[in-house]
């Protein structure tokens, strides 16, 4: 009997210590494919920062068909990447988004036009065709139309709208006056096209003042509610931090571990690693209240949303850090 009760009082420890040191899990969803603009999170998977915080994290990458906001509704994902545009219509629509990290301080959108093309200033915009990503991409370029008083129906006192293919053949087939790219990635694929900078007449959104908010980290306000579940993303969020400290430090490593993960063309990664570096800038993931103010109002002004959001981000996870 004391044999007994010996052996189920250690298989009960046994199973205690292994429930004490089981690590949490949290799956991430990207905005986009596996590419150095989500370089921090792939490296303090492969650096092991997610362990050191007591975490297993499932990184899942994302693609023209994936909408991270529909994923973490269905609850295939406990926090996601997003841009605040996207993100704030969706809130709006019932999916309870909230932002609770903002590691990009500015925006990387651009629109690039040829610098022998029609187009010199915002002025030469009307009757001529833009290139635009949509699936959430668009609100910065349509809060920026709306601005400048310009429809976007088209006709001569208009712009065009062209929905933009996801690289920078409309430019090179002459099927846009100008397009889409970002900092870090389609302006260089026209570098590599054989562009030069002097060829292009780029209109930076950041530098505008027209720029919203891109690559926050969003999370369900229900999950909010679990002082378990923000304690989790506190360690997530300072791991994910540590893992783009050393990205920056170390671009060429990271570019590295990105491939590993499905990244494409290692130059090219390294190359978007130092541009994405100086979006981030210091990386302690802090949202900037006034560029929230400035993203909601252009969404506000747009008609994207309807109603000023309430509660759309919160400090409660980067005060803990």
């Amino acid at each position: 009997m004391k044999k007994t009760l010996g052996l189920t009082l250690a298989l009960t420890m046994t199973l205690m210590a292994g429930a004490a040191n089981a690590a949490d899990k949290v799956t991430l969803q990207l905005k986009w494919v596996a590419q150095a603009q989500f370089a921090g999170y792939f490296v303090a998977k492969d650096k092991g920062f997610y362990d050191e915080a007591g975490l297993d994290v499932e990184i899942k990458p994302g693609g023209p068909d994936i909408a991270p906001e529909q994923v973490i509704a269905g609850g295939g994902a406990d926090v996601i990447v997003d841009w605040m545009g996207g993100a704030l219509a969706a809130r709006e629509k019932g999916v309870g988004l909230v932002n609770i990290a903002q590691p990009y301080k500015k925006a990387g959108m651009e629109l690039v036009c040829p610098a022998d093309g029609p187009i010199k200033t915002e002025a030469d915009f009307k009757g001529h065709t833009l290139g635009v990503w949509f699936y959430g991409n668009e609100y910065p370029f349509f809060a920026w139309m709306n601005k400048l008083g310009l429809s976007t129906e088209g006709g001569a006192e208009g712009v065009t709208v062209l929905k933009q293919s996801f690289d920078v053949q409309p430019l090179i087939q002459k099927q846009a006056d100008c397009i889409s790219v970002m900092t870090y990635n389609e302006y260089w694929q026209l570098m590599d096209a054989g562009y030069k900078p002097e060829d292009l007449v780029v209109f930076n959104y950041s530098a505008m003042g027209n720029d919203l908010l891109e690559d926050g980290l969003y999370a369900l306000e229900d999950n909010l509610k679990d002082p378990a579940y923000v304690e989790k993303m506190v360690k997530f969020v300072q791991a994910s931090m540590k893992g783009w400290a050393y990205a920056i430090a170390n671009p060429e490593e990271a570019a590295g571990i990105v491939m590993d993960n499905g990244g494409q063309d290692e130059n090219h990664q390294v190359r978007m690693m130092d541009e994405v570096a100086k979006l981030i800038g210091e990386p302690d993931a802090k949202l900037i209240p006034e560029a929230y103010e400035r993203t909601a109002k252009a969404l506000l002004d747009q008609g994207i949303i309807t109603k000023q959001p309430e509660g759309a981000w919160t400090s409660v996870v980067t005060d803990k850090m």
